[in-house]
């Protein structure tokens, strides 16, 4: 389609393991600083894993203390990112308030696990005290669609409000889902992105038991290590990003600043296995590839890319596997960085706060660094970026964010920038 509208990123926001806003996060992100700590709770004395990457700013100190208590961790962790991008695009108070007609507003905010704490809390409430103890809030708050919910509420949201699931792809997916929103006429602004809020006993010990999990509990700051050769699983992070997503009409008629184009997403699945992905990278490199299609981009216009990189041995060559047969000779002039080496794996929430990352980088014309990389695994074959944050470059660059998920997901966005 040569009339489809062109869709722009306005406002950033997020609250991560590395900062509790844009800003910190990416400062920490060119910094190279890790948000991977030891867990001090009782709970966690007896777990194989005893490492997590919380948020660095605890949501009770930004909220209000009555609203904190209605919402479960990741919607408290979403209402933080949306209001954050929201005020960074310039809009203050709801959609009436700030310009933007209700019915030409969405929200797409994903999740991979949804309300996990808050079922398992009133779980153990019910077990010890008998069900007259289990709140009356559990399934509002539990409800994997309730932080979009409680994000459209706020901004007066009637486009639509959306959870896309999809394990470790969701956030992504809920860009690419807002970017066919406004193509499609739907919308005119939407705010999308995704949030997770898992670091809880249950969810570290299965995933420990699967053998996803790094166990370097005595050296938390450098277990999480994309693409080196000791890398031995992810850490579990948890967090928020959203993003405000623009038709280019509507935010040029208000003046909006741009940082970046949502030029193109492509999506695809597996079918291969419900946790292991494919070892020759079939979906990814369809996604990849639809994706600068959509985009219109040449493999050769791609400079950076924000891998998904997890720190699992499979996964992460099975993606370099499918960068290089995506790219060609063209492989070698694109960045690569994993920003998760910092903020570990925030599931449903790493595809928004990646993507993040991927616009900031062109809009700063500069790669974040992967750190923990002391031995780059030599099947990877990549040009990873380690040590100091990588210049880009002046002109026009565009960008991919790679997202992959359990089950099969594969989500690529790419943006761009003149």
């Amino acid at each position: 389609m040569t009339d489809r509208r062109s869709v722009v990123v306005t406002g950033l926001g997020a609250t991560t393991p590395v900062g509790g806003d844009v800003a910190s996060t990416w400062q920490a992100f060119l910094a190279g600083r890790s948000g991977v700590r030891l867990l001090t709770e009782d709970w966690a004395v007896d777990l194989p894993v005893r490492i997590a990457a919380r948020v660095a700013v605890e949501p009770t100190d930004v909220l209000p203390r009555v609203q904190a208590r209605r919402l479960d961790r990741s919607g408290q962790f979403a209402i933080i990112a949306a209001r954050e991008a929201w005020t960074d695009a310039g809009f203050e108070g709801p959609a009436p308030e700030a310009g933007v007609d209700p019915e030409r507003l969405g929200v797409v905010c994903a999740s991979g696990i949804g309300g996990v704490t808050t079922l398992l809390a009133n779980y153990d409430e019910l077990l010890a005290h008998g069900p007259r103890k289990v709140s009356p809030l559990a399934i509002p708050m539990l409800m994997p669609n309730s932080p979009a919910a409680h994000v459209g509420m706020e901004v007066v949201a009637k486009a639509g409000v959306h959870t896309p699931v999809s394990a470790c792809a969701s956030g992504a997916e809920g860009l690419s889902y807002g970017l066919e929103m406004i193509r499609s006429g739907r919308a005119d602004v939407v705010l999308a992105g995704g949030t997770e809020a898992a670091i809880h006993p249950l969810p570290l010990a299965a995933f420990a038991n699967m053998m996803a999990l790094s166990k370097r509990n005595d050296e938390p700051e450098r277990a999480s290590r994309p693409y080196d050769k000791g890398r031995d699983g992810f850490v579990l992070g948890e967090g928020a990003g959203m993003v405000v997503l623009e038709s280019a009409e509507h935010a040029a008629a208000r003046g909006a600043r741009v940082y970046a184009e949502l030029a193109g997403a492509g999506i695809s699945a597996d079918s291969h296995h419900i946790a292991q992905p494919d070892p020759v990278g079939t979906g990814a490199i369809k996604a990849m590839h639809d994706a600068m299609t959509d985009a219109g981009l040449e493999p050769s216009a791609v400079t950076h890319l924000n891998a998904h990189a997890t720190s699992t041995p499979a996964g992460d060559l099975a993606e370099a596997v499918a960068i290089r047969t995506t790219f060609g000779t063209a492989a070698e002039r694109v960045t690569v960085t994993s920003t998760k080496s910092m903020t570990g794996h925030l599931l449903g929430g790493a595809g928004a706060i990646e993507s993040i990352a991927a616009v900031l980088a062109l809009y700063e014309r500069v790669a974040p660094p992967t750190i923990n990389v002391d031995d780059l695994d030599d099947e990877i074959a990549l040009d990873v970026v380690t040590g100091q944050p990588r210049p880009l470059g002046d002109g026009p660059l565009a960008a991919l964010n790679n997202s992959f998920g359990f089950g099969g997901h594969n989500v690529a966005l790419a943006f761009r920038r003149s």
